[in-house]
């Protein structure tokens, strides 16, 4: 048995041993490093422009590749809002305003471009937008285009400084030129699909149906999107719009049906698209020498595959250098 001496002795070291590790613990809580908090910087995005210079025969994209610029050195400009099909996570799907894809529209106007190159000798201007309709809209403002995402709005941004671009660049070295805003339409809710191609100048449906001689004032020539061309031109408003020297007859010439044409002068109270944001914004209707149509391609027979947009693409580019030429008196050519 322990003495009363030897418990107390073994009882003092047992307690000293606990009080150092305790102080221990203390010491190694006071001088542990402490890791400072991660901090992630947004993305700092690069002044639109940077990528410039542009140079013909070149192709410009925007961040991630969302937007396509195609520089150009001829009068025209084609853009195609609608056609893209990338849906990227870093953008939430939009939550309002129309969702449904142009199909086959990004296709179908890169097949234009070459099928101008081969004509003209030269190049149009062509912006594409990749991303899908239900990331941005980019034929709206940028509140319902992008709704409130950051990289949505930089792609919106993208795309409008690219056609502001080639619009500088056609008024400074060519003085006026021709921006197409290409779309499609499929059927209407009963079903019924309206196979003319319906081109929109800013026009609604039921002023089209009016009669020559009421639509065919100067104040509504001058509401149109192609203000500058109809100023420009030898004949009076009603005739660039719808008579035998309009862009739709001209199509109809080459067996494309469209609206508005001297044989359909206008939709006749049916579904009909007159123009959207890209029209309004990048047309003449206030001021500039870009005049803008909006094209409203029905699928089959010209979006359906790479035959159809062979040929339309081929009709649609006799029927811009003619229309250029009998209101613009020259021809298209680099």
């Amino acid at each position: 048995m322990f003495s009363a001496s030897k418990t107390a002795f073994y009882a003092f070291f047992f307690l000293l041993a606990v009080f150092i590790s305790c102080e221990e613990e203390k010491v190694e809580e006071q001088t542990a490093v402490v890791q400072p908090p991660i901090i992630v910087e947004p993305e700092q995005f690069p002044e639109l422009g940077h990528d410039g210079p542009y140079e013909v025969g070149s192709v410009y994209y925007g961040r991630e590749g969302y937007i396509e610029y195609y520089p150009g050195d001829l009068p025209i400009i084609l853009s195609a809002p609608h056609g893209g099909r990338i849906e990227p996570d870093e953008i939430p799907d939009r939550t309002y305003g129309t969702m449904v894809t142009d199909d086959n529209t990004y296709e179908l106007t890169k097949v234009i471009m070459d099928t101008m190159k081969v004509r003209f000798g030269g190049t149009p201007h062509v912006i594409l937008c990749k991303l899908k309709r239900r990331k941005i809209d980019a034929n709206r403002d940028s509140v319902e285009a992008a709704q409130g995402n950051r990289y949505a709005i930089r792609a919106w941004q993208e795309y409008h400084h690219y056609i502001n671009t080639a619009k500088k660049k056609v008024e400074s070295e060519l003085g006026s030129g021709l921006l197409f805003d290409m779309h499609g339409h499929g059927a209407n809710p009963d079903g019924f699909y309206d196979l003319r191609t319906w081109l929109g100048y800013l026009i609604p449906g039921d002023v089209l149906d009016q009669s020559d001689l009421s639509l065919n004032t100067i104040e509504n020539g001058r509401k149109t999107s192609i203000r500058a061309l109809i100023d420009s031109s030898a004949y009076d408003f009603i005739e660039v719009l719808r008579g035998k020297n309009s862009f739709g007859a001209l199509m109809d010439s080459l067996s494309y049906k469209s609206v508005p044409s001297v044989n359909d002068p206008g939709p006749q109270g049916s579904r009909y698209f007159s123009g959207g944001y890209n029209t309004a914004r990048h047309g003449s209707r206030g001021s500039g020498f870009i005049s803008a149509i909006q094209i409203e391609a029905p699928k089959p027979g010209i979006r359906e595959n790479t035959a159809t947009w062979s040929k339309f693409a081929h009709a649609f580019t006799i029927a811009v250098d003619e229309y250029y030429y009998r209101h613009l008196n020259r021809r298209i050519k680099r």
